[in-house]
């Protein structure tokens, strides 16, 4: 974390606090199982204890910190049991959203999707990875309303908010990275046929092999954390 000074306006102030704390979890600038400073943030995020208690209730209500007794809160930290689990509930979600999105996406929703599309393979090229993952981000979510279902569209938002910080490391891998931006690109041609098959088996595969790339990195990661505890 920076000491980057942030203004966020008065209106709905907790929620934009929130907002703000969660680009920071999914951007790694609070890590996993890391404690949240609540004196820090404040600083950084300009604003008092009280919104930002409010703001770290809402996270811990959405899985993402964890509220210990007399400690605080930390940022959670996924097992892998716990990515295996969650991917599996979210690959359901992804491919039935983009079933119904194929058959009841209107023009004027296509025509956005196909416009962020275009600007996420610009950041893409630029190698943003900030930018591209927001985009993408974006784009599941358009693609999630446009299927119509209210229903669907609360249980993807609740439990794809445990997996965004996973999501966004996951392209951090060049080759898997560019996998990833071909697998989008057989989407849009997909919601452009309406073709409700190609997109549920395109959202399978895309979010099977995110399950992959994380599950890899997770790994990893513990390799590397024992050998350093080794030396």
């Amino acid at each position: 974390m920076t000491a980057e000074i942030i203004s966020i306006p008065r209106a709905a102030l907790h929620e934009q606090v929130a907002h703000r704390l969660r680009q920071m979890l999914v951007e790694n600038r609070i890590a996993p199982g890391a404690k949240l400073n609540e004196r820090e943030l404040s600083e950084i995020l300009n604003v008092s204890r009280t919104p930002l208690r409010e703001a770290i209730k809402m996270l811990a209500a959405e899985g993402l910190v964890e509220l210990l007794p007399n400690r605080g809160a930390i940022a959670v930290e996924l097992t892998e049991a716990d990515v295996r689990n969650t991917f599996e509930v979210m690959a359901g979600l992804e491919a039935q959203s983009g079933e119904l999105a194929a058959l009841r996406i209107t023009d004027d929703e296509l025509q956005e999707i196909k416009a962020m599309h275009y600007e996420m393979l610009a950041a893409y090229t630029r190698q943003d990875l900030p930018a591209y993952y927001r985009l993408n981000a974006a784009i599941h979510n358009a693609v999630n309303l446009a299927a119509k279902n209210p229903v669907l569209t609360a249980t993807y938002q609740q439990v794809n908010a445990r997996l965004q910080a996973l999501r966004f490391r996951s392209n951090q891998d060049g080759e898997k990275w560019k996998a990833a931006v071909k697998e989008h690109e057989q989407m849009i041609s997909a919601l452009q046929a309406r073709d409700p098959a190609a997109m549920r088996a395109v959202l399978m595969s895309h979010l099977n092999n995110k399950r992959d790339v994380v599950i890899e990195q997770l790994r990893a990661a513990t390799s590397q954390s024992k050998a350093s505890t080794k030396t």
